[in-house]
């Protein structure tokens, strides 16, 4: 019998690269797409390859930037792999965004090719577009086809091959998102991917025949790196383009689904289902269920272990890094923890004046490897670089505390963020975007607690003199937040104030804000 590379020890003598499977076994299928097409792992290096190539002829080197605004599929896992190997970065762009938001982005990066899906492309301004435009489904003026890009390049791997990166966007308190851009390590692909499997190998994954579910966005880092490394790993991709809770038991089942990763939405809506349904389907191939991306109720993940067993990793992660892991097995001594910092990662807890937290004391998280600097940046903003340091070690904003055993537990993912289906949404984006309405005087946006989306955004809005509070002005500015700002962004519930309450500096007092209106959001 076959040895399961999941239940081995040691890793097998499969290959660790998409490359590397496509040389032994080309037939292997590495991608099956939300339509049912099925690439291999052949197909998909060829294609790789090619564009690589295409991509150097038009002038671009290292460093430079590609941006992409598509869907779940084949194309973001080229686009991946392809500027991966000649020293490029990937700025993934989630395509839900607001046309300014994605032109932003596109712009902010410097990008010099944009692919995109078609029906994205109309509502940029023209002068935030890169020269060099594909999109998918269709072709807008101005724009080539998607299959063109690397049509009639070589298949074979393009020379001089080194490791790229992907330089995913993140918001701050200025509302204005950055990309985290990390230092290119000048060494061949296989090299830096050895480094950036860690994370995987200690969820019991190996190198060797898998599924692995893809039923969250890939333009996030933590899907998106996910889905990827579990294919270099030789696993098989079976990729949603959206996340339905039976859906997603139907696929575990067809496809005999080994690994995934998730959110506690989504292990909320599967919860939701009638237990006939969810008996329905066969999910005991799950072996790996990574979650991150929000604080999960103790209690949902009770129920999952319950339902599903010991095959739950949680980790502490931003775009910034990976910070801690917990294991199925540990979990259960320390509920609601994050876990305990990987293997070489320092954690320290800091208070509000700088100085280190005593155990159990909560403060700023920061992490990092004591005596290495950082490998990152945040692209174009030296200050909000310098502000995210403490020696060698950063914080991304979250507040939390480690215990006498040494596990971490996560207080609040940054103070103000909203965490909404394991999305980040900041207060201050939505914030400006209000001010903006002449009948808004001031206004503060603040989550709270929604049984399935874990936060709910409320707008608490101060009208400018004069103006009534009422219906109507309510919605008025949900018109407004529709016309600027990306859905899952918009609040799903506007009440008003005569004053918001601010201290003698001005500094917004969320905290009230949320006392204040704490009783639960009405069912939308």
């Amino acid at each position: 019998m076959a040895t399961d590379p999941f239940d081995s020890a040691g890793t097998t003598d499969e290959g660790s690269s998409c490359s590397a499977v496509a040389a032994r076994d080309p037939g292997r299928p590495a991608i099956v797409t939300p339509a049912g097409a099925v690439l291999s792992f052949g197909a998909l290096d060829a294609r790789v390859n090619a564009i690589s190539h295409h991509l150097r002829a038009l002038g671009l080197g290292t460093g430079d930037v590609v941006a992409a605004v598509v869907p779940n599929g084949a194309e973001y896992v080229e686009l991946v792999l392809a500027t991966a190997q000649v020293g490029m970065y990937l700025v993934p762009v989630n395509r839900h965004l607001a046309p300014p938001e994605i032109a932003f982005v596109v712009a902010d990066s410097g990008a010099q090719v944009l692919v995109a899906g078609a029906g994205s492309v109309p509502g940029l301004p023209a002068d935030a577009l890169p020269r060099h435009r594909f999109t998918i489904g269709g072709a807008p003026a101005g724009c080539r086809p998607y299959a063109e890009l690397g049509a009639g390049y070589p298949s074979s791997a393009p020379e001089g091959r080194t490791a790229g990166a992907v330089m995913a966007y993140t918001s701050g308190t200025t509302g204005r998102p950055k990309g985290v851009r990390r230092n290119l390590p000048g060494v061949p692909p296989e090299a830096a991917l050895t480094r950036a499997q860690g994370l995987l190998l200690r969820y019991g994954a190996r190198p060797g025949r898998g599924v692995h579910l893809v039923c969250s966005p890939m333009y996030h880092a933590a899907p998106g790196s996910h889905a990827v490394g579990f294919l270099h790993l030789g696993h098989t991709l079976v990729v949603q383009d959206s996340f339905d809770a039976e859906t997603f038991l139907r696929d575990v089942a067809e496809h005999g689904v080994r690994s995934t990763h998730m959110v506690p939405t989504h292990f909320h809506r599967l919860l939701a289902l009638p237990e006939a349904t969810r008996r329905r389907y066969d999910t005991s191939t799950l072996k790996i269920v990574a979650h991150a991306g929000a604080p999960c109720p103790v209690d949902v993940k009770r129920r999952m272990l319950e339902e599903w067993g010991p095959v739950l990793w949680e980790y502490l992660g931003s775009t910034e890094g990976v910070v801690t892991l917990v294991s199925p097995q540990e979990w259960p001594a320390k509920p609601g923890t994050v876990g305990r910092p990987l293997p070489g990662t320092v954690v320290r807890i800091v208070r509000d004046d700088g100085t280190e937290a005593a155990a159990g004391e909560p403060g700023t998280i920061y992490f990092g490897v004591e005596g290495v600097p950082p490998s990152f940046s945040y692209h174009g903003d030296p200050q909000k670089t310098a502000e995210s340091r403490r020696g060698n070690l950063v914080t991304a904003g979250d507040t939390g505390l480690v215990d006498d055993d040494g596990y971490v537990f996560l207080l609040d993912r940054r103070t103000d963020l909203v965490i909404t289906g394991g999305v980040n949404v900041y207060p201050a984006e939505v914030e400006q975007h209000l001010l903006t309405h002449p009948a808004v005087h001031d206004t503060a946006v603040v989550g709270l607690p929604d049984p399935e989306w874990g936060q709910s955004v409320l707008a608490v809005v101060q009208p400018a003199p004069g103006i009534v509070a009422d219906d109507a002005l309510r919605a008025e500015l949900d018109a407004h937040c529709r016309t600027g700002l990306a859905a899952f962004k918009r609040p799903r519930r506007i009440d008003f104030v005569a004053d918001l309450p601010r201290t003698e500096s001005g500094k917004l007092q969320r905290r009230r804000v949320r006392e204040l209106f704490a009783e639960p959001l009405p069912d939308a």
